[in-house]
């Protein structure tokens, strides 16, 4: 299961979330391991042709002091080209509406997995415009939960109790979420607690979630690419290899087929985090335990195997990683801050990790000049674990970093207005403009909706764009909602437009009221165009 949340007020602003159903011996991603092929002889890996980074910078241990930031021309040699479309991937109206066909999704349900599973839209065109970048805010959350139900305060995980809270994005993973076959079939018909609770505190800071599903969400953020993979590796000391396999298979699994994506390779960041279960070799239990009570983990750095294995390959040597600063976070006694007392007495270990990739500039030909690169640049802010937390025997992992970038795309893909008077008495009217590049399709809809909304499910109504089509001329179209579908409130609204073609809500409009008599002017708020 994953889902997405996202901001329907502030410009800028959202939250994409990734949660696995899996345990540690069934991993929702990929085949049995028994049925992978070496990492040499990898078809994914024959296809990669990627030259490893400077030795001097990529083969580094983890060390005692934050990680320097890199140079202007590090980070300019790893700055993406530049895409053009803009897109957001949410399901289809249910079942029950006039049209039954490609794209109309029975509400409520959703995919177990999938390897693409949405983008971004709806972006403020008059922010666009502006020739300074943008800067966002990126909170990650990692967090193995070993099928607990939430805690009762999760202010420190989402950074809720800092002053001048300034966050635009926040990446949840969970992993080992209860996932029987009575849970399953709960979550079709019900919202899972985890995915609930979360909803209780972020919706009334205007976060709305969206259904994901799967391991991998696909973003396109400002016209860049930007993959979010949450994974849970085979454990136990013994199956590194497995784990390197995996790593490969993942990476192999997304080259989102029959879609106008590029492999994600090519993708201009690729954040993965989770439950990676890489372990701490050589040293036995009692020094690995008298290390950490001493906050002395350099020693325990050189024999965590994530960190061997990006000394010696070229492509997980791609992906960086913050200082290890924080106590391994594997393995507790449940409901205390005890590393394991059982019988067992599994040895501490790094298990919960955040990675992340930049897409490298190509290499100029020799008699080609160096084209510039766009402005993106990512720069760590945080990297902790929050011992508070003592549901699971795992402690939770956050990063908090910084995206600059200058946005490529200069308007969204459709705009949306609603026209003239606004009542419970008459039909509405809705105008709409779209870029010349966008194709739309019948099974397109727009939804009308509650400001504050959950869910993008969460409609009042929907209309087909082609049924109740009043005219279109050069990009400018107008549809009608019936009177009989406006209700009867006086709450405030958005419009979305769901693009069956794209599987992707690509416009919102401005929030507005619904007045109860003709005679009362329609009253939009004046803020800022909402982003998802």
């Amino acid at each position: 299961m994953g889902w997405a949340v996202t901001d329907a007020r502030r410009a800028g602003r959202g939250i994409v979330a990734s949660g696995s159903d899996d345990t540690e011996t069934c991993l929702s991603y990929g085949p049995d391991p028994l049925s992978l092929s070496p990492r040499s002889l990898s078809p994914f890996r024959a296809r990669w042709r990627g030259p490893p980074l400077p030795p001097g910078r990529a083969t580094q241990s983890p060390s005692c002091h934050q990680a320097p930031p890199l140079t202007e021309a590090e980070a300019e040699s790893q700055n993406p080209e530049g895409k053009q479309l803009v897109r957001v991937s949410w399901p289809g109206p249910p079942a029950g509406g006039r049209r039954i066909g490609p794209g109309a999704a029975v509400a409520g349900t959703h995919e177990a997995a999938g390897p693409l599973l949405g983008t971004m839209a709806a972006v403020n065109p008059r922010k666009l415009t502006e020739p300074r970048g943008k800067t966002l805010s990126i909170h990650v959350v990692t967090w193995n939960v070993a099928s607990a139900a939430p805690p009762l305060d999760l202010s420190d995980l989402l950074q809720l109790n800092k002053e001048n809270l300034s966050v635009d994005m926040y990446v949840i993973g969970l992993q080992e979420m209860n996932c029987g076959i009575m849970s399953l079939l709960s979550d079709t018909a019900f919202e899972d607690p985890w995915s609930s609770f979360f909803m209780d505190v972020l919706s009334p800071l205007t976060f709305v979630k969206g259904n994901k599903g799967g391991i991998n969400i696909c973003l396109k953020l400002y016209g860049y690419y930007v993959s979010i993979i949450n994974c849970h590796l085979p454990p136990h000391m013994a199956n590194n290899d497995q784990r390197l396999q995996h790593f490969d298979r993942i990476l192999e699994m997304q080259n989102f087929e029959g879609q106008n994506i590029p492999n994600i390779l090519d993708h201009d960041l690729i954040l993965w985090f989770g439950d990676m279960n890489f372990r701490i070799e050589d040293f036995g239990l009692h020094f690995v335990r008298e290390s950490i009570k001493n906050r002395c983990y350099r020693d325990l750095w050189e024999k965590d195997q994530l960190s061997i294995a990006k000394k010696h390959d070229p492509l997980l040597r791609e992906f960086q990683e913050g200082p290890l600063l924080f106590p391994p976070t594997y393995k507790f006694d449940k409901n205390s801050n005890n590393y394991d007392t059982s019988e067992k007495k599994r040895k501490p270990a790094w298990t919960d990790r955040i990675l992340w990739r930049l897409k490298r500039q190509p290499q100029a030909n020799p008699h080609t000049p160096r084209l510039p690169a766009p402005h993106f640049c990512l720069t760590l802010r945080s990297y902790v674990s929050h011992m508070v937390y003592c549901i699971s025997d795992h402690k939770p992992v956050t990063s908090t970093f910084d995206l600059e970038l200058k946005p490529l795309v200069s308007a969204p893909l459709i705009t949306l207005i609603p026209e003239g008077l606004w009542t419970m008495e008459n039909d509405m009217l809705i105008s709409y403009s779209l870029t010349p590049d966008f194709l739309s399709s019948p099974w397109d809809w727009i939804g009308l909706y509650k400001v504050g909304l959950r869910h993008i499910n969460d409609y009042v109504s929907y209309v087909w764009v082609r049924d109740n089509q009043v005219s279109f001329n050069d990009g400018l179209s107008q549809v009608y909602f019936n009177v009989s579908d406006i209700p009867e409130t006086e709450d405030q609204f958005l419009l979305c437009y769901y693009s069956n073609s794209l599987h992707s809500v690509v416009g919102i409009s401005k929030p507005f009221k619904i007045q109860p008599g003709s005679s009362l002017a329609e009253d939009l708020l004046g803020e800022a165009q909402p982003h998802i």
